[in-house]
């Protein structure tokens, strides 16, 4: 299967609809804010629409038009007008009336005062539920044809005379109940209105008009036929929120009644989604308000529970009325009782059950695998199905593999086929397991449940968003590609602040054949023109593509100080610079916003950005205090202040974020983030990183001035544990034409101020030769360049460069001296594509291969702004598996060596990979790789462990976003050469290759790209000639 065959078209149509009149993310356009076409007025300023239904439709469909009716308002100044003729159906609708407070003849009350007019007119109504739409259908003026029968899908058209008195009309028709919701959210959101515009404050703007284009929209049925949210993890932030919000708790002390769970389904309809799992932390969703489950229903949302909560009870629920142990060998009999009265509370609405059973609150259910224990569990669950509801096989359910329960699938144990078997990823956005064989044969399909948030190992983040939007794309489209889409369920957390990683997971499970792995500018693109303004679009895409690249790099809860190196290859220096660019960037766009639009971006981009940036920089500024502080550095103070400044400064940005709009979001962001210090749960306070005070009222032993390298702790003059007692002198690794600059730190370690100055040899280039530095002074960089033109030939020389201070070096010191080693090596002509090594090491991209060779239709596909660095390349058929180097499509890259390595000291070639995972148990993620005619090496890096432990390695890989995988190739002499890379297993995600001939520093994404020739270097070279 090749990945979307019409993703070209796709994207096409895509593009063409973006134009100024279309704020629906994706979707063709049916409306218009100007004339044109002979196109359809629907409203003015001072002209309403006026929506007519069928009172006997559903209750959720006439609630949605009510909402549509406001919309119109929003937009245009006047509300529209709702008018249901006919009789109210049997459906009750007695929960909507009551929580929302819509009237119960559901008409819709002006926005403006003074005598206005009805314009124009929409007829919306379900297939079979609506005599307005079966008139229309059976007197041939509406072709239903495409979608009758369907689940979800819509029709939406301009009629003429579509009824008596009517010369004109929208006309909305769902195949079900959703598919006229979403047809009805589908002009709100074309006219402007977000899916966000409560749950994050996005203010539309204002029309003099609105249209409705001559054409016809046949909205097939979604990709996914179950798409929803989890609300986990729900304390601080959304439980603080709620209790202080005006939503009461129950006699059982959950704040999570119907008023709340009201915008919640209306946020998930909006959004084009129709399942939940509600908060389960400290709530039972059928008991805390004996509304929820019906207004449920009402509005038309699919209900379930988690992984941990079968037969419609939640967790809470046992501990509150269960009796005796949560263990079905001990209790089983008090258990069933248990799971039928859930059963009896939920049948008459619509759910899908969760069967199964895990030990109490998210534990297993026991030490080991007993298969014969958990199929008792689901026949006698079954039973209960089969005789509340009449044949168990047409009723909804679901069994969660999560974590130990996949052990149980894996050991041989059988559900019922129709049950939906809902795979999981590892928590951090990677799948574990997905259909393979006569798996994806059964009846009920598959799944995936995915998180954005997450408790528990490796380490909780629940803090602010750090989903990368290529990954989840990647994983998802995945998923489909191996029949994994009867229902997509992400963990959301507090919900907020996860809007936009949530709305994109919506859209691609709503039609995902609409988003390919280039697609994501173009979403974000799309989503900041519907939520802000065209004006604006690409700017905030640009920056919100930029956030979700950084935060993915290490998720913030996992960033300690030594995350990012300091030391080696200006890492940590490039990271945080690109932060504050970023955050520029962020703030130049809030700062052109109106003020109605401010709020919007700072919840959603502005906050994320700023605060995601200092976080980084506290971790930074606190392993530079103890990297200084070992050095005796004035200056390890400094950074000591910086840590305290960014944590000001971090509670600052929550006061402001819980202050907005007169505290509507007041604690919404009360989860600790700063404090982790190597334990996996929540800190229970904010907390700075360690940190250490240098005492500069004394001097150094070895006087006012200090010398540092870059890739080392060690300090001239004077002694430490990081170079020779009494050493006056430190190396520089050797530098080459193919090599950066290297560069020292200069800084004072006393109490005087003091003249510094660098002599060195005339074709040794030094950024800055002297200078002043007080007591309390800035420390100072130097680069050190060599002009290769004017350098002596040959290899293995050293150049001494001489560092002088104006004052003494102590009682038994001397001046420094910095030892640069120089090879002035020389690229053979011949040598015309590939990378160059730079001074121990070769380092590149993956999509910067020199050949690509396809096998047949098989090849590559890059996957741009994917991963840690640059992007990914990854096999381009989703169901490729078992592939060897004659059957893989293969990549070369050629490399040029100057140092030659050894068997003792050998060639080690490490692949940075997507840490992404065995989908397929019996086809585990592999490549081959060869350099020239040595002998090919096939590498399984994922080696699985039983539940509850997952990969080996694989908490350091989620840690770091990638897997690290090296092999070793002996001797290697210099030359050039060429590498040789199949991928052999679909999911095989490679992002970069680094070849160690000695010196790999450490750090977190690996050595930056060598030279590149015959091609776009990314080192700047300013010292060639």
């Amino acid at each position: 299967m090749e990945r979307f065959p019409k993703l070209c078209l796709s994207v096409l149509s895509f593009c063409l609809l973006l134009p100024s009149f279309v704020t629906a993310i994706g979707q063709k356009a049916t409306i218009d804010f100007t004339a044109g076409n002979g196109s359809y007025l629907l409203a003015t300023r001072s002209s309403s629409v006026n929506l007519v239904l069928d009172g006997a439709d559903w209750p959720g469909v006439l609630r949605a038009a009510n909402d549509l009716a406001v919309d119109f308002g929003r937009i245009t100044g006047l509300n529209g007008t709702l008018t249901t003729n006919g009789k109210s159906g049997s459906k009750s609708a007695a929960n909507i009336f009551n929580v929302t407070g819509i009237k119960k003849d559901w008409s819709v009350n002006s926005a403006a005062a003074g005598n206005t007019t009805s314009k124009g007119t929409i007829i919306a109504g379900t297939i079979g539920n609506s005599s307005f739409i079966d008139a229309l259908v059976k007197s041939g003026k509406l072709d239903v044809s495409a979608i009758d029968g369907k689940w979800e899908a819509f029709v939406s058209a301009v009629v003429k005379n579509p009824t008596n008195g009517t010369d004109e009309a929208l006309v909305i028709a769902g195949s079900d109940r959703r598919g006229t919701i979403y047809g009805l959210y589908d002009v709100s959101e074309q006219i402007g209105i977000s899916p966000w515009y409560w749950w994050a404050d996005v203010t539309p703007k204002s029309h003099d008009a609105v249209y409705a284009l001559k054409t016809t929209k046949v909205q097939k049925s979604p990709t996914v036929k179950y798409r929803g949210f989890f609300i986990n993890d729900e304390a601080p932030a959304l439980t603080g929120w709620a209790n202080s919000h005006g939503y009461p708790k129950s006699k059982y002390g959950a704040p999570w009644n119907a008023d709340f769970y009201s915008r919640v389904f209306e946020l998930l309809l909006r959004s084009r989604a129709n399942y939940l799992w509600p908060a389960m932390w400290n709530g039972m969703f059928g008991v805390d308000d004996p509304r929820n489950q019906p207004l449920a229903d009402e509005y038309g949302i699919v209900m379930g529970s988690s992984h941990t909560e079968p037969m419609i009870r939640a967790t809470k629920e046992w501990s509150t009325f269960g009796t005796g142990v949560w263990g079905w060998t001990e209790n089983n009999a008090t258990i069933k009782k248990f799971f039928t009265d859930g059963i009896e509370r939920g049948k008459n609405y619509e759910n899908v059950i969760t069967v199964g059973m895990r030990g109490y609150h998210d534990t297993a259910m026991s030490a080991d695998v007993q298969t014969d224990v958990l199929e008792d569990v689901v026949n006698s669950q079954r039973d209960i199905i089969e005789k509340e509801y009449g044949d168990a096989s047409k009723v909804p359910q679901m069994w969660c593999l999560y974590k130990e329960v996949q052990d149980y699938f894996e050991a041989g144990m059988k559900v019922p086929d129709d049950v939906i078997l809902l795979w999981t990823e590892d928590n951090f956005q990677y799948i574990r397991r997905l259909p393979v064989g006569d798996e994806k044969k059964r009846s009920g399909g598959a799944g995936v449940y995915y998180h954005f948030d997450y408790v528990g190992d490796s380490r909780n983040y629940k803090w602010i968003n750090t989903i990368q939007l290529q990954k989840t794309r990647d994983q998802m489209a995945l998923a489909h590609a191996r029949d994994a889409n009867q229902l997509w369920i992400v963990n959301v957390g507090d919900i907020k602040p996860y809007e936009i990683p949530l709305s994109h997971f919506f859209d691609i499970a709503y039609d995902i054949e609409l988003w390919d792995e280039k697609s994501v500018p173009k979403w974000l693109q799309g989503w900041a023109a519907r939520t802000f303004d065209e004006e604006h679009s690409k700017a905030i895409a640009d920056v919100v593509d930029k956030y979700s690249f950084l935060a993915n790099m290490r998720k913030f809860e996992n960033i300690e100080p030594n995350s990012f190196s300091v030391l080696n290859y200006e890492e940590a220096d490039k990271i945080l610079a690109q932060w504050v660019d970023l955050g520029k960037k962020a703030q130049s766009v809030y700062d052109s916003l109106s003020s109605s639009q401010q709020p919007s971006f700072f919840e959603m981009v502005l906050h994320p950005v700023l605060a995601g940036g200092n976080f980084v920089d506290i971790q930074v500024a606190g392993e530079r205090n103890q990297i200084y502080s070992g050095q005796g550095r004035n200056s390890a103070n400094v950074w000591l202040q910086r840590v305290i400044d960014g944590m000001k400064k971090d509670h600052d940005l929550t006061k402001q974020y819980h202050q907005l709009l007169s505290g509507k979001w007041n604690h919404m962001m009360d989860q600790t983030h700063l404090g982790y210090q190597g334990y996996w749960q929540q800190p229970m306070r904010q907390s700075s990183p360690f940190l250490r005070w240098v005492q500069t009222s004394e001097r150094s032993l070895s006087g006012d001035l200090g010398v540092a390298i870059e890739g080392s702790n060690a300090t001239v003059p004077g002694d430490d544990i990081w170079h020779d007692n009494g050493g006056g002198s430190l190396t520089l690794a050797p530098v080459t034409p193919y090599t950066p600059a290297r560069w020292i730190d200069i800084f004072n370690m006393g109490i005087n101020s003091f003249d510094w100055k660098i002599s060195a040899e005339p074709f040794v280039k030094v950024s800055k030769s002297s200078g002043t530095i007080a007591a309390d002074g800035d420390d100072v960089r130097v680069y050190i360049d060599v002009d290769w033109s004017k350098a002596p030939a040959g290899t293995g020389m050293t150049s001494v460069i001489n560092i002088t201070s104006s004052t003494d070096y102590g009682t038994q010191y001397s001046a420094p001296k910095i030892n640069l080693p120089i090879n002035n090596t020389v690229l053979p002509s011949s040598f015309s594509a590939g990378f160059v090594e730079t001074s121990g090491y070769v380092s590149f991209e993956a999509e910067h291969y020199t050949r690509l060779a396809s096998s047949g239709n098989l090849s590559y596909t890059v996957l741009p702004g994917y991963g840690r660095t640059l992007s990914a390349l990854t096999l381009s058929d989703y169901l490729a598996e078992g592939l060897t180097s004659a059957t893989a499509p293969a990549l070369e890259y050629d490399f040029y060596t100057f140092t030659p390595t050894t068997a003792a000291k050998a060639l080690n070639l490490t692949l940075i990979l997507s840490p992404s995972l065995n989908v397929n148990p019996k086809k585990p993620l592999a490549y081959i790789a060869k350099i020239d005619d040595m002998e090919e090496k096939r590498r399984q890096y994922v080696i699985d462990q039983k539940q509850p432990d997952f990969p080996v390695g694989w908490g350091e890989a989620v840690k770091r976003s990638a897997w690290q995988n090296t092999t070793s190739w002996g001797a290697v002499a210099a030359g050039k050469h060429t590498l040789k890379l199949w991928l052999v297993e679909a999911n095989v995600n490679l992002q970069k290759v680094v070849i160690d001939l000695g010196g790999v520093k450490e750090s977190h994404n690996g050595p930056p790209e060598s030279w590149r020739v015959g091609g776009n270097s990314t080192v700047v070279r300013r010292w060639l000639h």
